[in-house]
């Protein structure tokens, strides 16, 4: 996806009805973000890591932090 929003809102979706989940939503959500981001490395182009920055931004906002 190419939203910031619609990513936050998928992950934050996730988190909360995940079964496994051992941390709190926001937690895990953002954990799955940033692994996301770091498997990558450097082969994730400038403008999609730019969205998926924003997109833990967004994840904040969701989760009021």
């Amino acid at each position: 996806w190419d939203s910031p929003k619609k990513i936050a809102a998928s992950l934050k979706k996730s988190a909360e009805n995940s079964l496994r989940r051992k941390a709190a939503p926001f937690q895990s959500a953002m954990s799955m973000l940033n692994f996301y981001i770091n498997r990558a490395g450097k082969n994730l182009k400038p403008e999609r890591k730019k969205i998926l920055e924003q997109a833990k931004i967004e994840l904040r906002k969701l989760f009021n932090k």
